[in-house]
């Protein structure tokens, strides 16, 4: 394995108890990313304890991990590494018991030559979740531990202040991660780099030159195998609450003091208590024809597969800018933007015929895809003759710094924190509560939901949500491709 890199993951070595270890994410996201986070030095010993309903042997795990490998690995990687890797694989099913994964976990400890911590992570489906909290219980296995948590965290206000009050039964706060992969991205990181380090923009970040700003997630997946889980959550629950709310957070918090977790959460819990109630007239509802015939829904299913709504913060900084939010499956396009929309001047001294405001306002966009991009729109003039003016862009991609190599996976760079006890990208038991406290309304009175055409952009009722303002999605023009000449 690679020599450990000092100063950027946990100071001990870490046992990971890896709850759902056969399941979809563990095998697309968390063994690959347990698995790079060791080869590459980050982490300074790591042993890793599978539990999953399947009786499989250890070593059966590790053939299971090692195709999970082959199969979604986005790295190459080498045998030796890999049978270090390897040895340090356990596996416990569910049905041995608390006794067997204290022994397990016993087993990895006793490997290491010092003092060690533990990692509980949770890729369970939300009915799971506190069983499993149970059985590390009863496995005397919670002190020198974290905890992560998948989403959803909760359905609604009593179901999120039920499911905390179980977890602090056992986990204290500061033991518990909620994770969210979109925070995990390194473009979502450099929202805050953007904002607080840039003399040019820190300024003009308020209700006096901002008129909107829009975060629209759309996706091109269908359900695949999760339309049970998709049946009882919806698109609200599913992504607006875990994702885009959080998100929001970031663009909308106020400076934090310091660059630490306890002033960064402080500051995002503030936005979400400035968060006005969502009004369910201002909220579109929408679901994919043919969705009732897909396999497990309800044939007269009124679960929602997009959302469309419109939030405001009641705060100095943010009254009267709307934040407009979209999510949906089946979409068009798979995207993942901010788009920020500046106020336009008041007054035009060009001709009506110049092309100024013809294609909107000028926008800051990021794209919060992996490889982080962003683009900032404006006006310019068109050459020759007259003074026509065109709608120009400059843009930036990570890849343009060759640096796009050192980009940590977010599953990768989560779990890094978790085990450093790093609260900044991880969301707070009074956080959440706070969302489905203002998503109440909706939730009590949803709009009934309105059919769109699958590679649609939704039901045609969200033009009517922004108006008069328009979706930034799809784009009046595409990203630059830096390998094609001239770009």
């Amino acid at each position: 394995m690679a020599k450990v890199v000092p100063g950027v993951g946990p100071k001990f070595p870490q046992v990971v108890v890896l709850f759902g270890a056969t399941g979809d994410l563990a095998r697309r996201k968390l063994l690959p990313g347990l698995f790079h986070l060791a080869s590459a030095g980050f982490i300074p010993g790591c042993r890793i304890v599978g539990v999953s309903l399947d009786s499989l042997s250890a070593e059966q795990f590790r053939t299971a991990a090692r195709e999970a490998m082959e199969e979604f690995s986005p790295r190459k990687f080498a045998p030796e590494d890999w049978n270090a890797f390897a040895a340090g694989l356990d596996y416990v099913p569910i049905s041995a018991g608390p006794a067997a994964l204290r022994a397990a976990i016993d087993r990895a400890e006793q490997s290491f030559s010092g003092e060690s911590r533990r990692l509980h992570y949770l890729s369970v489906p939300p009915n799971a979740a506190l069983s499993a909290v149970r059985m590390l219980a009863d496995a005397g296995v919670v002190e020198r531990s974290r905890i992560v948590m998948e989403k959803p965290f909760g359905t609604d206000l009593a179901s999120a202040v039920s499911l905390n009050s179980k977890l602090h039964e056992v986990f204290s706060e500061d033991q518990i991660f909620r994770i969210d992969h979109f925070l995990g991205k390194e473009p979502a990181q450099n929202i805050l780099a953007f904002r607080f380090a840039n003399g040019l923009f820190e300024p003009i970040w308020n209700r006096n030159f901002i008129d909107h700003i829009q975060i629209d997630v759309p996706e091109t997946l269908g359900l695949g195998k999760r339309s049970g889980f998709y049946e009882a959550t919806g698109a609200y629950r599913d992504m607006v609450v875990t994702h885009l709310f959080q998100i929001l957070a970031f663009v909308a918090m106020e400076p934090p003091t310091a660059l630490e977790p306890t002033s960064i959460g402080e500051e995002k819990n503030k936005v979400f208590r400035s968060m006005l109630p969502i009004t369910p007239s201002d909220v579109v509802r929408g679901q994919y024809t043919g969705y009732r015939q897909e396999e497990g829904v309800n044939p007269e299913s009124e679960t929602e597969t997009f959302i469309a709504l419109k939030c405001s913060i009641d705060n100095w900084r943010w009254a009267g800018v709307p934040f407009f939010l979209r999510t949906g499956k089946r979409l068009a396009e798979g995207q993942r933007i901010i788009s920020i929309a500046f106020r336009e001047p008041p007054k035009s001294m060009f001709p009506a015929n110049s092309g100024v405001g013809a294609q909107g306002p000028d926008h800051l966009t990021f794209d919060l895809a992996d490889a982080s991009k962003m683009s900032l729109s404006f006006y310019g003039k068109r050459p020759g003759p007259g003074m026509r003016l065109d709608k120009l862009s400059l843009q930036f991609a990570m890849r343009d710094t060759g640096l796009i190599g050192d980009v940590l996976e977010a599953y990768e760079r989560l779990i890094l924190d978790a085990m450093r006890g790093d609260h900044t990208l991880f969301t707070t038991a009074r956080g959440i509560e706070r969302l489905w406290e203002v998503s109440t309304p909706l939730l009590e009175s949803p709009p009934p939901v309105r059919l769109y055409a699958p590679g649609s952009w939704g039901p045609n009722a969200i033009h009517q949500l922004v108006a008069p303002r328009a979706w930034r999605l799809p784009f009046e023009r595409t990203w630059r491709d830096p390998n094609q000449l001239g770009a």
